[in-house]
């Protein structure tokens, strides 16, 4: 039915125009530190069997094969890559990348634990380090005002140099968080990922150590989104979303012609 084919290509256009609101946010965040690009899934819809498989023909024959018409599709989920994004030299003292799997520990102002790859960390009033929001690193890493330079390490140790003393004074330690299945992180905006039921307890640890990754200072990571496929993407979407119209069409012509026989 002409009726059907109309609904049919209603949801092909609705899902590739979600594709390109998934496609549009990527291209938005392609120079966002750390931003990670998330690709759409579909889904096609439930099935209307006219004739189901193994029916019986006669008492000696059975249908080899059914008839089954779909009715459409629908986008299932935007699942997010976590490839590493190119590194961004700084030379910033409170920067810092992460070389492997992980995420740095945010707490934010309500008090609650967020997560983040985006290490472009400063200095607040009290010496505090903290995100470009103001939420502080976790655990607590606060830089003496006397300090004259500021070294972190490969695994995390941050430590100062302050006039007379000839050591190094530690003065933290960055930990790591990892997770059974990021995918399931849900992204609340700032750079900034929330724990699920789905991404599973994070599992804190010290960089370096075995399943975490390792910290570099002075450099950032960028976005790990490449805009030439975005774009290969973006044209392909409207592609397909231009044939769904099309199919509308056509079935709005068929509908007038069948009006036309009955008139």
């Amino acid at each position: 039915m002409p009726n059907r084919a109309l609904l049919t290509a209603a949801t092909g256009m609705q899902a590739q125009q979600q594709n390109v609101d998934n496609i549009a946010n990527n291209l938005a965040n392609a120079g966002t530190t750390g931003f990670k690009r998330s690709r759409i899934q579909f889904q096609d819809l439930v099935y209307q069997n006219l004739r189901a498989a193994g029916g019986a023909v006669n008492a000696s024959t059975n249908l080899p094969v059914g008839l089954q018409i779909g009715l459409g599709t629908r986008s299932i989920a935007n699942v997010r890559s976590y490839l590493q994004g190119d590194y961004q030299k700084t030379e910033n003292p409170t920067h810092m990348v992460i070389e492997g799997s992980g995420f740095f520990q945010i707490r934010q102002s309500n008090g609650d634990i967020s997560y983040t790859r985006d290490g472009s960390f400063t200095l607040n009033e009290q010496g505090q380090l903290v995100t470009s929001g103001g939420d502080a690193v976790e655990p607590s890493i606060t830089i003496p005002t006397e300090a004259q330079s500021i070294s972190i390490g490969k695994d995390g140790t941050v430590s100062v140099t302050v006039p007379g003393q000839a050591n190094a004074q530690n003065v933290g330690q960055i930990q790591l968080a990892v997770f059974p299945n990021p995918a399931g992180l849900e992204a609340v905006g700032g750079n900034l990922f929330k724990e699920t039921g789905s991404s599973g307890q994070a599992v804190i640890g010290t960089p370096g150590a075995e399943g975490f990754g390792s910290v570099t200072q002075g450099f950032l990571e960028g976005s790990n989104v490449n805009v030439v496929e975005e774009l290969v993407n973006m044209i392909s979407a409207q592609r397909t979303y231009e044939t769904n119209s099309k199919v509308i069409t056509t079935a709005d012509r068929m509908l007038g012609t069948i009006n036309q026989a009955v008139n």
